[in-house]
């Protein structure tokens, strides 16, 4: 059994999975710096001075026993711009992953010279 996880484990495919959520990490971080530290401040300097980040709505004041209950609006305003961003890159990404797939399938369709010269040579024969 141990040396069967080990196969599976050790495969490209595994790999290759492993190292996209690394990277994928990793890049839902920048694409949050970006909202965050790029986006968001001139949006909210055109909007009058509002940071999105602190945008709430006080449910309840605390108390002595419980923290004031608040329901964060504007982080959730960041998520989403941010989850749009991130699936905007990926959706480009597979794009012009599928374009170079296509051309790819597209010249191993095409017969290579040495073929088509058999051919020629082929319907030569036939003639004669």
């Amino acid at each position: 059994m141990l040396q069967e996880f080990k196969k599976f484990a050790l495969k490209g495919n595994v790999m290759d999975m492993a190292i996209g959520v690394i990277v994928g990490g990793a890049f839902g971080k920048i694409v949050s710096s970006l909202v965050t530290d790029v986006i968001m401040p001139p949006i909210g300097y055109m909007t009058g001075g509002v940071d999105f980040s602190n945008l709430s709505l006080k449910l309840a004041d605390a108390t002595d026993k419980a923290p004031a209950i608040v329901i964060n609006y504007g982080a959730f305003i960041n998520t989403i711009i941010s989850f749009l961003i991130i699936s905007f890159s990926i959706f480009i990404f597979v794009h012009q992953i599928n374009k170079f797939r296509k051309k790819e399938e597209k010249k191993a369709q095409e017969p290579s010279e040495e073929v088509l010269l058999l051919r020629e040579i082929r319907d030569t024969l036939k003639k004669k």
